[in-house]
């Protein structure tokens, strides 16, 4: 593997950007490569789960001696959890703008969350979606009265083919991205909203990946709910939220069947509470709603114009690098815009001639770098962006650097310059390298699982 050479004679921008914009866990993983070396890990998958932030590992480390059940118990340790787990409402509700009476309800992630509130849509009323969601923010709605929207080539055009299908009546819910995990675009979600309202409907926001880069006001923008995932948002544990307007959460199917959701239960029937003990059924995730809070919290202290700065560029590095790159195509949806749109830190690209399981396959064995590859849990858009075997995706955080981008972008090159150094193949449906020389931790097993072996991201 060659040795990533950053030009000296950077832009201010860039060399600022050769240090990562906040410390995250991990961020010098050493990473085993097929000729025996290593190399800190480069890691371009933060849209699918981003490493924690150094705080919230702190922080973990803080509660975790006080880890105990909530609501019901007496003892000190119930008292502190309890206490840190209803707080962890209240920075939520503040950390996407949301309104005093907003309803936070703890789940395990987004797709949970919309899932959830799949269960709440009044009766004869229909959820609309583009075809661009992300598979958590499509599949819900099917099983209720549904419209799909196919996304147009221009923003402009787009909102308007969503106010034809609003003006037919009977539309209870815009269901609509922030910010596409495939590409990175962001959605006018303000001017959604103001859409849908004028037509009687509600907007729910799918900010899985706009949370984690940019800052949300759900009160300004009268967006009516927003969900969430920690495990994109820098927190670890598996939790998620949905924030939003209580009437549709305190009326709807309780999300799950159980203790602490009711009033009162008869061997033959039960009364369900409201607010969002009639969604938590159970024993709920505490140390993962704690770490999620401490995540925003953290997040919403930082200088929004550097944060975005360090993000464009890095960006904008590599999307320039790639392009220069003979065979590399970077994809968008929104081709027909006269100016590029806002996006987050996420590039996808494919190499022709190769397939995006093995480019993904061979930059991390001979390069250290980690990125997404398939069809993204967005199959009705990777079909339509003529890439039904799918492409490659990069991401960025907090913690990325400079020099990941530069890697990436040097690996690329030297495929299509030189081909592969080593031998593939593939196994269990992924490609993985012939002969395999790296090693696992010696407390981890020694192959990954293979349950479920086939995920939304490859076929």
């Amino acid at each position: 593997m060659s040795t990533t050479v950053i030009d000296s004679a950077l832009s201010p921008e860039l060399l600022a950007a050769e240090q990562p914009f906040q410390e995250v866990t991990g961020a010098e993983l050493a990473a085993p490569l097929l000729d025996g070396g290593a190399i800190r890990y480069a890691n371009l998958d933060y849209a699918a789960s981003a490493p924690a932030l150094a705080s919230v590992t702190a922080y973990l480390e803080q509660l975790l001696p006080y880890y105990a059940s909530v609501h019901r118990g007496a003892g000190y340790a119930s008292q502190v959890s309890t206490s840190v787990y209803e707080h962890s409402r209240n920075v939520l509700r503040s950390f996407v703008g949301g309104r005093t009476d907003d309803l936070v309800i703890f789940t395990r992630n987004t797709t949970d969350s919309l899932n959830l509130l799949a269960g709440c849509i009044p009766a004869g009323g229909e959820v609309l979606y583009l075809d661009i969601e992300h598979h958590a923010n499509l599949l819900p709605w099917q099983a209720v009265p549904h419209r799909s929207v196919v996304a147009r080539p221009s923003i402009a055009a787009t909102l308007e083919a969503i106010e034809a299908e609003l003006a037919g009546g009977q539309v209870a819910l815009v269901a609509i991205t922030g910010a596409s995990n495939v590409t990175g675009e962001i959605f006018p979600i303000a001017e959604t909203a103001r859409l849908a309202h004028r037509y009687g409907a509600r907007v729910v926001v799918d900010a899985a990946q706009l949370a984690p880069h940019r800052r949300l006001d759900i009160a300004r923008d009268n967006i009516d709910y927003v969900v969430l995932s920690g495990h994109k948002l820098y927190a670890p544990f598996g939790a998620g939220a949905i924030i939003g307007r209580a009437d549709w959460l305190d009326s709807g199917t309780p999300h799950l069947a159980g203790g602490g959701a009711v009033k009162q239960v008869r061997l033959d029937g039960v009364v369900w509470t409201t607010g969002p003990a009639r969604h938590e059924a159970g024993s709920p995730n505490v140390l993962g709603a704690a770490t999620l809070a401490r995540a925003a919290e953290h997040i919403a202290q930082l200088d929004e114009e550097a944060w975005q700065q360090h993000e464009s560029v890095l960006r904008g590095y590599l999307i320039e690098r790639l392009e220069a790159v003979d065979s590399v195509t970077v994809h968008r949806i929104f081709s027909g815009e006269a100016t590029p749109l806002d996006a987050i830190g996420v590039v996808n690209f494919s190499v022709a001639g190769y397939d995006a399981g093995l480019v993904a396959a061979y930059l991390s064995a001979e390069h250290g770098v980690g990125v997404r590859d398939g069809k993204f849990c967005a199959h009705p858009l990777l079909n339509r962006l003529g890439l039904p075997s799918g492409a490659l995706r990069a991401s960025f955080g907090l913690g990325s650097r400079l020099e990941d981008a530069a890697r990436l972008a040097d690996g690329v090159a030297a495929l299509v310059r030189d081909g592969l150094r080593h031998d593939y193949v593939v196994e269990s449906g992924r490609w993985v390298p012939a002969v395999e020389t790296r090693a696992f931790p010696e407390w981890a097993p020694a192959t990954p699982g293979t349950a479920g072996a086939a995920p939304c991201s490859l076929g």
